[in-house]
């Protein structure tokens, strides 16, 4: 089967630079090495033609004669053992530490992890959201084992894997070109772990964890709003191998109210009013949400004229602000009348109907 291009294989031009090459390989490696694509067939064989054509292109003779001739054997030939290089080797061999560090961290057995954020949802009325308070809450998150203390063994029954000697990795040297370097690859017998279980823990059973409910007491703040979050640092999953912990985020929900509408800092609400009132003017009390308040009614106001109270609508976040109170009036009109009642109403307007 004839090979592709170097240069397509590596998606850069012929005239492409050292550095080119090297950023070109950088971003296939990232995607392709079989690290990060476990038991993927089609991604080793991947890395496999990239991994060539950048040790060809890379070599300036290589890449000399491969710009005269075109492919000539500059493989490792039988290529059915083939170990693919670990990122160590593309730190070393390379010059590729930033693919180094960027993704394994050391070597794979001692590798740190971040440990999974954790989100939670809680329910909080308008009220709660006004004054703040406080809520606790039950998280299930895994904990490290207390017998084992994350091995997954029996105390005592944990011992160095004899195949690897207790470093998680099989090596052995490769000749690649006129080059000399050492493929590394994860020990089957032990899982890259560098240890053998011999009898798996009482507590875990061989987990290494174990599922407890933390209680822990969320601080609401004044002002919160509908779907905001808090964040919690370290309150989530446990690391591996001694990485951090991840996060928790509390979802706030504020819960619908029967009197006021929110709409930012604002709150929304309705009066009635009776005709009268309409007509001539005067007072009437409103609820709020710290008690309630007095809104002045102007002569002839019409129906679902809409007032504001300033200051008395929710707080703002991490302020003594408020916004405010916006009261929509709507005028009730009598639906029976009396004949009194009605004659008056007729005396009264006789001069409005007639103007």
């Amino acid at each position: 089967m004839a090979k592709s291009d170097y240069y397509e294989t590596l998606g850069v031009k012929r005239d492409a630079s050292a550095d080119d090459l090297k950023k070109a390989f950088r971003h296939l490696a990232r995607k392709y090495h079989p690290d990060l694509n476990k038991g993927s067939k089609e991604a080793e064989e991947k890395f496999k033609e990239i991994n060539e054509a950048y040790q060809v292109l890379s070599d300036p003779q290589k890449k000399a004669q491969y710009d005269q001739v075109g492919h000539v054997e500059f493989g490792p030939g039988d290529t059915s053992g083939y170990r693919p290089p670990s990122y160590d080797d593309l730190f070393r061999d390379y010059g590729l530490g930033d693919i180094f560090n960027a993704f394994s961290g050391g070597s794979r057995r001692m590798r740190q992890r971040a440990g999974a954020d954790l989100r939670y949802d809680v329910e909080v009325t308008l009220p709660d959201a006004f004054y703040g308070t406080k809520n606790t809450v039950a998280v299930p998150h895994d904990s490290v084992c207390g017998t084992c203390h994350g091995t997954g063994a029996e105390p005592g029954f944990l011992r160095d894997c004899p195949a690897c000697r207790g470093t998680g990795e099989l090596r052995s040297p490769q000749n690649v070109g006129n080059r000399r370097i050492m493929s590394i690859a994860q020990c089957p017998d032990c899982g890259g772990g560098g240890k053998i279980i011999d009898k798996p823990c009482r507590t875990c059973q061989g987990a290494g964890a174990i599922q407890k409910t933390r209680r822990i007491e969320v601080s609401i703040p004044r002002g919160v709003e509908d779907g905001q979050f808090l964040r919690i640092a370290g309150e989530g999953e446990p690391g591996e191998n001694r990485g951090s912990p991840g996060d928790l985020y509390v979802v706030v929900h504020v819960k619908k109210h029967e009197v006021f509408e929110r709409q930012g800092a604002d709150l929304n609400t309705t009066a009635v009013v009776g005709l009268a009132t309409a007509l001539l003017g005067g007072e009437i009390t409103v609820p709020t949400l710290t008690g309630s308040a007095v809104l002045k009614i102007p002569p002839g106001t019409q129906s679902h004229t809409l007032f504001r109270l300033r200051g008395q609508g929710m707080p703002f976040m991490n302020s003594d602000n408020r916004g405010d109170l916006m009261v929509k009036v709507v005028v009730k009109i009598p639906a029976n009348l009396t004949k009194k009642q009605e004659a008056l109403m007729k005396e009264a307007f006789v001069g409005v109907s007639s103007g």
